[in-house]
């Protein structure tokens, strides 16, 4: 296992223990710089989302009133995509943006902003919870994924849905991507949106669409989409573990 690997292992098992308490980080630290035991516990990765897709289903992600929205919705990660592609849509106001629905589809589509903001649309206040320790709630407001499926019709033998973003994070040319599998797609809290705290959302943030999927950890909701396509699995894309960070040693499950 490559040292990044094992470092971002580290931090995710970190991140987990701190949520149990100072204590019992503080007993289980030593183990998270056992390269054998962060190994074991990633083996036990489909077990731990087997366990928690049973227990949890269709379960919503909590939703809080207007009264504990943040005055500033905390930024992480890429603050200002400076990709070709994305600096002349920037400058344009996103007038020529289109967010594709592609792949395993049926009818392949896009949506300008306009087109997003007149289908059906949700509005909900959720907690973003980042693998950093940190959270901070938002009002959220976009269109079901569930609905843009519905309206491209996802072809037998698709299960994986694959954000394809604007972002270069690495700054060797790639871009930014992570996926989900179908349930997690059509979850009614996942969304496209298109909105933060009733403006649009901020560069910042993701604009001019980024994916709300609230029982996910926050790097599991990608900013900056520009694409959705729908596959048969993740193993064709990027390093083939499913997202930027997966590919770099985090859980593709990422749930909360």
């Amino acid at each position: 296992m490559s040292d990044d690997v094992l470092q971002s292992r580290r931090r995710l098992l970190r991140a987990a223990l701190a949520a149990g308490g100072a204590s019992l980080l503080a007993g289980c630290d030593a183990l998270s710089d056992s390269e054998r035991f962060v190994d074991l516990l990633s083996l036990a990765e489909p077990l731990n989302r087997g366990v928690q897709r049973a227990l949890t289903g269709a379960r919503l992600a909590q939703e809080f009133p207007a009264s504990m929205i943040a005055p500033t919705f905390r930024p992480n990660g890429t603050l200002a995509p400076q990709t070709q592609e994305y600096r002349a849509l920037q400058a344009d106001g996103f007038r020529n943006y289109r967010l594709q629905v592609f792949g395993m589809v049926e009818r392949p589509l896009e949506f300008s902003l306009d087109a997003l903001r007149a289908l059906p649309n949700r509005t909900q206040i959720t907690r973003h919870d980042c693998v950093e320790g940190w959270s901070v709630i938002g009002q959220w407001t976009g269109v079901p994924l569930a609905h843009l499926l519905d309206l491209a019709r996802p072809k037998p033998g698709a299960r994986i849905v694959v954000f394809h973003c604007f972002d270069d994070l690495a700054g060797d040319g790639s871009r930014y991507y992570e996926s989900v599998d179908l349930a997690d797609a059509y979850h009614p809290q996942t969304i496209a949106a298109h909105r933060l705290n009733g403006a649009p959302v901020p560069i910042a943030n993701g604009a001019p669409v980024r994916m709300r999927i609230e029982r996910k950890l926050g790097y599991k909701q990608p900013k900056y989409v520009r694409a959705i396509e729908l596959a048969p699995s993740y193993a064709a894309f990027g390093g083939g573990r499913g997202g930027y960070w997966e590919d770099r040693g985090y859980d593709w499950w990422g749930g909360i």
